[in-house]
């Protein structure tokens, strides 16, 4: 008797074989591949100076956010400064405390945070902490009970649901402190305990905030109000939030004009590109930029390439051996030799991590907020970032930057040559997972 003919796969079973690598291809393409998802170049049709009312009123429109006058704005350096300003404020909070951040570690900073904001929610402050389910994975969940059993609400940003998985890789990365909806704190800190001391050693981050006040703390207050109200449903407002009688004296710098840009990345809107890419192009003397996270897209590279071309003083102020993501850096060093080999000057941090997100272009408008000069930044995550027209302010962060680059060490053209085959191939490799980065 001969042996039966081997059966052929089933037509079904087939089927659902292709449809599962079809669905696994979209999913990669869709993760790490950049095709058709932006524009390769931008090309600005004019290019008003900085300083100048025509910048101010482009930029503003381009982004859709309103230029406004007013407030202070007064930076904070390293956590020596950051946390001792952020306790008092809530100390002296009377009506309402919103708090959001990206990253709640526990430890000291943690154990004091959640005092502070237990005891005012008994006193009758209102305590309402928004925290990102990603980043704040770690945030003592007997602190969290505690709170609300006190009566403050809290509110987690994606977390884990069945139906909302594909939505989970899209991060809150906003700092967004808010007390009286009169003083705000924003910038690169948040609650962990290598945000302590000042910078002194690789167990400190280097790090910047800025306290702000008056109309300027409006602003911040929306990036919390936002996705506090898409999240839970409650919507906040009236004076708890958005006081009419704004008191201005804290010390800050007063600031002449600014740009609040709240970012919610969508399919074909990307306003913190467009908001970089707008302050890089009309530079006439120098672009300084400090960032832990340097991963950026082709558009925003050419940009700096051509303004160092023109003469423009680009400095990119970067971490070095000591950042918390290797990977990231190892991405960022694939263009290193095109921005090099077009006069961008690149610096790394040695002293610790460097974790400060800064711009300051001609001295006058800087822009600070949470968001990374990196893809994931201004596609992927919710970001919130001012930018500030005042020389006074611009000064501060110039003297900053200046303080921080006597720190750093000078990557040069010569010595990037140098480097052997594997550092090469490593960043071409992880360059490959740039979009998620």
């Amino acid at each position: 008797m001969s042996p039966p003919e081997p059966r052929g796969t089933p037509a079904w079973v087939a089927g659902l074989a292709m449809a599962g690598g079809a669905a696994t291809v979209t999913v990669l393409s869709k993760l790490f591949v950049a095709w058709g998802r932006r524009p390769t170049r931008f090309d600005v049709t004019d290019t008003p100076g900085v300083g100048s009312e025509e910048f101010l009123l482009g930029i503003s429109g381009t982004v859709n956010a309103p230029l406004q006058s007013g407030g202070t704005a007064r930076l904070l350096n390293n956590g020596v400064e950051i946390f001792p300003a952020i306790l008092d404020a809530i100390g002296g909070a009377r009506r309402s405390i919103n708090f959001m951040c990206y990253i709640w570690e526990p430890g000291r900073v943690s154990d004091r945070m959640f005092d502070a904001l237990i005891a005012k929610q008994r006193e009758g402050v209102k305590v309402r902490l928004m925290l990102d389910a990603f980043g704040a994975v770690m945030v003592p969940r007997e602190r969290v009970e505690e709170l609300v059993e006190a009566g403050g609400s809290f509110q987690w940003f994606h977390a884990v649901e069945f139906g909302k998985l594909t939505s989970f890789y899209k991060r809150n990365h906003r700092r967004a402190i808010v007390i009286d909806g009169r003083i705000g704190f924003t910038g690169g800190a948040a609650v962990g305990d290598k945000w302590l001391g000042d910078a002194e050693d690789e167990a400190h981050w280097r790090d910047l905030m800025v306290e702000l006040r008056g109309c300027l703390a409006h602003n911040l207050q929306s990036a919390f109000t936002q996705l506090w109200a898409n999240t839970c449903g409650e919507i906040l407002l009236g004076d708890d939030f958005y006081p009419r009688d704004l008191e201005e004296d804290g010390g800050g710098e007063e600031v002449t004009r600014h740009v609040n840009v709240i970012s919610s990345p969508a399919e074909a809107s990307h306003p913190l590109r467009i908001f970089f890419c707008i302050s890089f192009a009309c530079a006439r003397e120098r672009i300084w930029l400090t960032s832990p996270y340097f991963v950026p897209d082709p558009a925003t590279r050419r940009i700096l390439r051509q303004r160092a071309r023109a003469g423009v003083d680009v400095r990119l102020l970067l971490p070095s051996r000591h950042t918390d993501a290797a990977v990231v850096r190892w991405a960022g060093h694939a263009y290193y030799r095109e921005l090099l080999e077009s006069g961008v000057r690149i610096f790394e941090y040695q002293r610790t991590m460097i974790h400060s997100k800064a711009l300051v272009v001609d001295g006058k408008w800087s822009i600070v907020g949470s968001a990374n000069m990196d893809i994931r930044s201004k596609e992927l995550n919710q970001e919130s970032v001012i930018g500030i027209m005042d020389r006074g302010f611009g000064k501060q962060l110039e003297d900053t930057f200046l303080d921080d680059l006597a720190e750093a060490r000078e990557i040069t053209r010569d010595f990037w040559r140098t480097r052997g085959p594997f550092p090469k191939l490593r960043a071409r490799f992880w360059e490959a997972f740039a979009e998620q980065l």
